[in-house]
């Protein structure tokens, strides 16, 4: 029995980065020879059994066949005589495709190394077409790393367009496509997968949504970038960059989606963009099957970006109306969430990323201005049912007049 540290953990010491999650594979040995020394199994697709004592994972040396669709349809067959390069050719990248022993002997059989020092993401084996979420994990990676000038192989890209056309990626599941999507978007800079998806046509697939806005003008004035799939991709760059959290950038990424549908006749202009996107933002929301709060958050980031833009003309009815639709009575942190997705879509434009956004200021005093009426005395003074609201509503837009003439 031998056993090595493998993929992410070699990987990223050898970059000299933090090493987070260990993967450990055991060569040479059974199932048996595991449970006899006290490791518990678990998963049932493979053989993965975890360490009697630290918890930590070890799967047996493995190899794998394709048998059918999608991310789910291989066979894999563990036994003490698979080699570990018959483990490690299975894998995706040849950075992630390396080994060392506890002494920090590499093996490397494919060139990850290399590939290291490059600055390349390269596939392993021309096996890497047979997992279309191969796709999705090689754009995060290039948005990880981005930083450190990681580029894709000129033959992985055309593998990954291969896969595109295939019609593979609408056998992923929403779940492992969320799993991958939303770990991008929490990548250093994010916008990098969505232009790797896009560059191997696998955009127009998973979010041919996303895809329409590219090539889409928008007014000069308001936009020097012009193009709204640029746009998009600088709002979703300042969302990173101003560390804003997975909601925020979810709604980044799909809060223009309206303008995709504008006829090209009524271009640079896009008006009741807003109304327009919500049914495409909601078709994206449930083909991920995101979370109830990305989902939310997004809906509302595209019904009412403008409104955050335009907060200090905002008349205070309009203005009441915005607050009680994000019902930031109850939930403060989603309105907040809400202005900082419209700080980043003002900051998304070419040459105004340093620009200040006294809207935010703004929106969170007539908040704070709502908040402050009190219900208490409207109690004492009779109001029940549908009259107390009546009553609220009018103190609290009276609290919203008065804020907007002193502000």
């Amino acid at each position: 029995m031998r056993i090595y540290k493998v993929g992410g953990a070699v990987r990223d010491r050898l970059l000299g980065l933090p090493v987070t999650d260990i993967d450990r594979v055991v060569v040479g040995a059974t199932t048996e020879e595991m449970l006899a020394q006290g490791y518990r199994p678990v998963g049932a697709d493979f053989p993965v059994f975890l360490h009697p004592k630290s918890g930590e994972e070890y799967a047996l040396a493995r190899t794998e066949r394709k048998s059918g669709r999608g991310y789910g349809g291989f066979t894999f067959h563990a036994s003490p005589e698979v080699t570990l390069e018959e483990d490690l050719i299975r894998r995706d990248l040849t950075i992630n495709a390396m080994a060392e022993d506890d002494q920090q002997n590499l093996t490397d059989p494919y060139h990850g190394q290399r590939d290291l020092q490059a600055r390349v993401l390269r596939h392993v084996s021309p096996a890497f077409a047979e997992d279309p979420l191969r796709v999705l994990r090689v754009a995060r990676f290039a948005a990880r790393y981005a930083g450190l000038g990681f580029t894709v192989a000129p033959e992985t890209l055309e593998l990954m367009r291969q896969l595109s056309e295939s019609g593979e990626l609408q056998a992923l599941t929403a779940e492992r496509s969320w799993k991958e999507i939303s770990r991008a978007l929490m990548e250093n800079q994010p916008q990098v997968f969505i232009e790797v998806l896009r560059s191997c046509g696998a955009l127009k697939v998973l979010m041919p949504e996303v895809d329409a806005l590219f090539g889409v003008p928008q007014p000069e004035a308001h936009h020097p970038e012009i193009d709204t799939g640029v746009h998009t991709l600088s709002v979703l760059q300042q969302a990173a960059a101003h560390k804003q959290p997975l909601t925020v950038r979810w709604a980044c990424l799909l809060h223009d989606l309206g303008k995709g549908l504008t006829p090209e006749e009524e271009w640079p202009r896009h008006i009741a963009h807003e109304f327009k996107g919500l049914k495409l933002i909601k078709a994206v929301n449930e083909r991920f099957k995101a979370p109830r709060d990305c989902q939310e958050l997004a809906l509302l980031v595209g019904e009412y970006h403008t409104h955050g833009h335009r907060a200090l003309e905002l008349k205070p009815s309009t203005l009441l109306e915005l607050l009680q639709s994000f019902d930031v009575y109850r939930r403060p942190q989603r309105f907040e969430e809400f202005i900082a997705a419209c700080e980043m879509d003002a900051r998304g434009r070419k040459g105004l990323e340093e620009r200040s956004y006294p809207q935010a200021d703004y929106l969170r005093g007539a908040a704070n201005a709502a908040r402050s009426v009190a219900v208490q005395p409207l109690l004492e003074k009779g109001f029940k049912g549908p009259e107390l609201g009546e009553a609220i509503k009018r103190e609290r837009l009276k609290a919203l007049k008065a804020y907007k003439e002193n502000a």
